[in-house]
């Protein structure tokens, strides 16, 4: 299904073409209303003139996260306050928050870009959908909110928390949609079995986002929610959800060309990468008037395929993320990331799909424990020290092979773990206490 066919299939050297008008546009639009811009792009020796070709944009400089906080809150900003309509904020857990702003015009291209993906993997005006996002500064909730709108759909905003009642409205309601994190949905699934009403939740779409997930992980939902599990893809700093996400082939997530210009560059140099190769996603909006970005480092770990999809959307498509340049654990002089754990720990049918990485520092030395927790289905293997040694070395063994380093791996019993409401925290970083 199609939200906008003409766009969505636009073939690659028409959309190219359309890619470089706005481009050229956003670049002048930089220019003229936000001084950062302006400075950063003479200093470069860059105008909207030069622009010839795509592979221009490499002369831009990059935009990050720092950029943002250093001109916290509007220093970033296209458009006056008068002409913003929202503002949305990150946390603000490391510091100042990373702040946002969005015209009309952002507004009902956001909703564009958010409905043409889930139309894609299914989603139509007969939709009954439960958002549980928590609502606030944070993008998810109101982002998917009015794309789904758009899309027709009937939307139920229960936001994060208050399990039971999310349960009792799934049964109430018939709700056949849930958008969440997929630890959320996890529990959800868990929480439901446990009060006997599993049987009664009528799920058959997972809209699922925030956090990464890994395909053994996606699994594990599935398995335990009979829905059929689709990740998307986006951050505030570039419009919020809605700019990549799975189509039912779930071949890649497709990436909306025409209001985002992706590069893969190796995040070590910033040299931009041939095409195929793997390194960090770099986005330039092209439509975006409240906080336009230029090359933005998303710091997200992926890689672009172009070829068209069996769909028939021409969109080029990113992989899963296999992990953040920032989130990447170094453990004695070897790169690690919590997704590499994660799809070894989601092979083994005798634990939950709940597990914590606790990262310490002896004589110098770090160390990595691997917290992983019993599933309900084992829970009599407690009892049983020959079988849990023997689980526990299975489980050592396959980390070793993958990661290539020494791990301790550490069985505890079920619901031993924190259960999270928005964004799995998986890393215990205690080197520097």
């Amino acid at each position: 299904m199609f939200f906008q066919k003409e766009m969505e299939t636009m073939p690659r050297e028409k959309l190219e073409a359309l890619q470089l008008e706005r481009l050229k546009w956003t670049v002048q639009y930089c220019m003229d209303h936000i001084p950062f811009y302006a400075a950063r792009l003479e200093k470069a020796g860059v105008t909207a003139e030069k622009i010839k070709t795509l592979s221009d944009v490499q002369y831009i400089p990059y935009t990050t996260k720092a950029d943002i906080r250093d001109t916290y809150p509007f220093g970033l900003f296209g458009k006056p306050l008068k002409e913003i309509v929202r503002i949305h904020a990150s946390s603000g857990t490391t510091g100042k928050p990373t702040v946002v702003g969005y015209t009309k015009r952002d507004l009902d291209n956001w909703g564009d870009c958010v409905a043409r993906l889930c139309a894609a993997v299914g989603a139509s005006d007969e939709t009954i959908v439960q958002i549980a996002f928590g609502y606030g500064l944070f993008t998810g909730a109101l982002g998917l909110h009015y794309g789904l709108e758009k899309l027709g759909a009937t939307v139920v905003p229960t936001s994060s928390g208050n399990t039971e009642k999310q349960i009792m409205l799934m049964q109430d309601f018939q709700t056949d949609t849930l958008v969440s994190t997929p630890s959320y949905a996890q529990y959800i699934g868990e929480k439901a079995k446990e009060m006997g009403v599993l049987e009664n939740i009528h799920l058959k779409l997972g809209l699922f986002g925030s956090e990464g997930c890994t395909p053994e992980m996606r699994a594990q939902v599935e398995k335990t929610l009979g829905v059929f599990a689709t990740d998307n893809y986006g951050m505030s700093e570039l419009m919020g959800p809605g700019v990549s996400g799975e189509c039912i082939r779930r071949e890649g997530m497709h990436i909306n060309e025409d209001h985002f210009l992706a590069e893969i560059i190796n995040p070590a140099t910033g040299e931009v990468l041939p095409r195929g190769e793997q390194g960090e996603l770099v986005i330039t909006t092209l439509t975006k008037e409240g906080i336009p970005m230029l090359r933005y480092r998303t710091k997200d770990i992926t890689s672009i395929n172009y070829e068209p999809c069996a769909c028939g959307r021409t969109f080029a498509r990113m992989a899963k993320p296999a992990g953040r340049s920032d989130d990447m654990l170094k453990i004695r002089g070897v790169n690690v990331f919590p997704s590499q754990i994660e799809s070894v720990l989601m092979k083994f049918p005798e634990i939950a799909p709940h597990y914590q990485l606790v990262v310490t520092r002896a004589n110098f030395s770090d160390a990595l424990e691997v917290k992983v927790e019993l599933s309900d289905d084992t829970l009599h293997l407690i009892e049983n020290y020959a079988a849990l040694e023997e689980l526990r070395g299975r489980i050592h063994h396959d980390l070793k092979t993958v990661l290539g380093i020494e791990t301790k791996v550490s069985l505890v019993e079920h619901k031993t773990l924190e259960r999270f409401q928005g964004k799995a925290q998986r890393i215990l970083d205690l080197r520097n206490q």
